[in-house]
């Protein structure tokens, strides 16, 4: 393997992790910190979410060959924020493992595959492109506000995507690198480098209160806000799999893991399309291998703790921003593509990826569900039809009108 892993490859799979550590795993610290929870909760929340990933994720990409990118629930930690201060650490615990087996089921059953059937892929791919219009559209403050790092990036991925396609991105980032070294701009790393690492048992604990505030709507955004996106991503990409085979899986690890701290593995959605895309390979069959090197840098993050966090952590989240949104591009623009498409589903596609850019959140339920919600509501609307009236009825006005 190690032999036909280009640099392209193996940067999609490191870029994927950073951005995660770099990111998203600041919720998980800043919703750790709102709850009270010690040093050594925090370093296990770390490690299950972590290992997680990495062993399913290595497990689903050898053994399907595609590039399936794990990760924790990121919407999922940013519920947390609000949601962990209203319960005990261990009512907690117990919403995570509610919510695990509940995903656990629902992939087994085979009901998402069957959702994934009926729901239309013009509104997926609109969902999907209204998330990664978020992301993407970050790249235009940062230029203004780290121009001179973000900027000169920007030119030379577009240069690159003209003369060298493949190395575009790895062009980017390394003059982005290299002008920080120039420049002194890679940060010291932080305390949290020093906590301790590893797995620590909590005993769930059952109530009505970790069900309705943690369980509940974990899974309701596990399903709606990771996994069909996930799904999606895989799916503009040219890549089939049974949804029942990641979403059991991820549901199972995190049953399984629930008690150390994991309030969810599920599939990754933005960070996925950095290894689905061209810049991880031009060979659609050999982009699988990102997703391999992703999930050994989660293990390593599991078995290493802070101290590989630390070093992803020195890497300046400007760059790892810019780096991220440049190699989203070429997948917003087939999202976008693919959700305009369809003259019948055109404007419910529209509809959805503007809720779904908006990033409004309402009534404790997040743009993404939202944007389904419309979506679909729009698509029914336009597609519902007057009954015909019966031919029977149809003669018998007519005879009246001659008379």
């Amino acid at each position: 393997m190690l032999k036909h892993l280009p640099p392209s490859t193996l940067i999609a799979g490191v870029l994927t992790i950073a951005v995660g550590y770099t990111g998203p795993f600041l919720i998980i610290v800043h919703a750790a910190q709102q709850a009270g929870l010690s040093a050594a909760e925090l370093a296990s929340w770390l490690w299950a979410v972590s290992i997680g990933s990495g062993v399913v994720g290595l497990w689903l990409s050898w053994r399907w060959k595609m590039p399936i990118i794990t990760a924790w629930s990121t919407p999922g930690a940013a519920l947390l924020l609000a949601a962990l201060p209203t319960v005990s650490y261990p009512e907690a615990v117990g919403g995570y493992v509610i919510a695990g087996l509940l995903v656990w089921l629902i992939g087994i059953s085979g009901a998402f595959d069957a959702l994934m059937k009926r729901f239309p892929p013009a509104l997926a791919a609109a969902l999907l492109a209204g998330i990664l219009f978020r992301f993407v559209a970050e790249l235009v403050p940062a230029v203004r506000e780290h121009a001179a790092l973000v900027l000169p990036m920007a030119l030379m991925f577009f240069v690159g995507r003209r003369l060298w396609p493949r190395y575009a991105l790895m062009g980017a980032l390394a003059l982005g690198g290299v002008f920080l070294l120039a420049t002194g701009g890679f940060a010291a790393a932080p305390s949290l480098a020093n906590a301790a690492s590893g797995p620590l048992w909590t005993t769930p604990v059952f109530t009505l209160a970790g069900l309705s505030n943690i369980a509940l709507p974990l899974t309701l955004i596990a399903l709606t806000g990771q996994f069909l996106p996930g799904m999606a991503v895989l799916k503009n990409d040219g890549y089939e799999i049974p949804a029942r085979v990641p979403v059991s899986a991820l549901g199972g690890a995190s049953l399984l893991l629930a008690p150390f701290g994991c309030h969810g593995v599920v599939l990754a959605a933005i960070t996925a399309a950095m290894c689905t895309g061209l810049e991880a390979h031009p060979d659609r069959a050999q982009r699988w291998k990102a997703g391999v090197v992703a999930a050994c840098c989660y293990i390593l993050v599991a078995l290493f703790g802070g101290a590989l966090v630390a070093l992803l952590l020195v890497m300046p989240k400007a760059l790892v921003m810019a780096a991220a949104a440049l190699a989203l591009f070429g997948t917003l623009a087939s999202s976008l593509s693919a959700a305009l498409a369809s003259d019948t589903q055109r404007e419910a596609a529209l509809l959805t990826f503007v809720v779904a850019a908006s990033g409004v959140s309402f009534a404790g339920i997040g743009a993404p569900l939202w944007a389904l919600l419309a979506g679909v509501a729009v698509s029914l609307l336009l597609r519902w039809q007057l009954p015909k009236p019966a031919k029977g009825a149809t003669s018998c006005r007519e005879s009246t009108a001659k008379r």
